[in-house]
């Protein structure tokens, strides 16, 4: 029997084992991000042997590219002039890239980090966005709380944010995405909340009904679409202190004014339709979402899931 969560109009039917890999070819490692090309092709941006695995709508392999190139996968941006830009967090770098994994562009010093907490771009850079103006802006996330805003050609513009708690301030910004009125969103991860700025960084105001948030996008209508990790018992949050309950792993479905529309997770982390450690997503043409999991690296290795739990799920909207 199909499994279908949501509710009201945001129902969707879970895919389970949707992407087919060839024997051998199986994800063995998390799946950082996930980008949907103009086709509803769906690429799967890894932390293993290859590091791009590309899917038709179907599931079939099409082709894998980025091998020996990408040391620790992190965050994907489709562009609208059939670009994709990679983020790798252990390389320091943001790559523009042809579909077929040709670069076209890098910004940073690949393997050379900026000092930390520096301010200067990058250490451990997450993600990265467009303004429909095409300026690049990018999270700089596990050693910086700063978000970049780049010139379409990767020259800096300017930068903003400091370690802390207060608007404006940053406990790991980790995803990031670009509003069609241009304003920027930012999922301050361990702030458990969204903080939306002006495109030249003036903090507007925030989204607090959220929990450790990794990564945002944005449908047609607007509509933000949220992946967020667990709060494991015994864990800290930044603005809520020790946690004493356990908070599972979910996607959620916002409106335009960060109400939520749709949401589900369940502490069985690895049934289908449920999340170990969703870190990225991004949702197609017809609305079917793809959730990416970091579930060795967040989940397996630390206890709360067995070998073998997914790394890789699509959902597809039913009426």
């Amino acid at each position: 029997m199909a499994v279908v969560l949501g509710k009201d109009g945001y129902r969707y039917e879970v895919n389970d084992g949707w992407a087919k890999l060839p024997p051998g070819m199986e994800f063995n490692a998390d799946v950082a991000a996930v980008g949907i090309d103009r086709h509803d092709n769906v690429y799967a941006f890894n932390r293993g042997t290859h590091p791009m695995c590309v899917f038709d709508r179907e599931g079939n392999l099409l082709r894998t590219w980025g091998e020996g190139i990408y040391p620790r996968a992190h965050g994907v941006f489709m562009a609208p002039d059939d670009t994709i830009w990679l983020t790798d967090d252990a390389d320091h770098t943001v790559r523009q890239c042809t579909l077929d994994g040709n670069i076209l562009l890098t910004i940073g010093v690949p393997g050379k980090p900026a000092p930390y907490m520096s301010g200067d771009p990058f250490h451990r850079c997450t993600h990265t966005a467009m303004s429909p103006q095409g300026d690049l802006y990018v999270s700089d996330g596990y050693g910086n709380c700063r978000v970049h805003r780049f010139s379409p050609s990767g020259e800096l513009k300017h930068s903003w944010g400091v370690a802390g708690q207060g608007p404006g301030e940053f406990y790991l910004p980790h995803g990031i995405a670009a509003a069609a009125d241009g304003r920027i969103f930012v999922c301050d991860r361990e702030n458990d909340r969204i903080q939306i700025f002006s495109p030249d960084g003036e903090y507007l105001s925030e989204w607090t009904d959220t929990q450790r948030p990794t990564h945002l996008v944005f449908d047609a209508q607007g509509r933000a679409y949220v992946s967020e990790l667990w709060w494991h018992t015994g864990s800290t949050s930044g603005r809520h202190g020790p946690i004493h309950e356990p908070r599972y792993g979910r996607v959620s479905v916002y409106d335009r004014d960060g109400r939520v529309l749709a949401r589900w997770g369940s502490p069985d982390a690895c049934a289908p339709g449920s999340f170990a450690a969703p870190h990225g997503l991004a949702v197609d043409s017809k609305g079917d979402i793809y959730v990416s999991e970091v579930t060795w690296t967040f989940a397996v290795s630390r206890g709360h899931a067995p070998e073998g739990c997914h790394t890789f799920q699509k959902f597809t909207l039913r009426s």
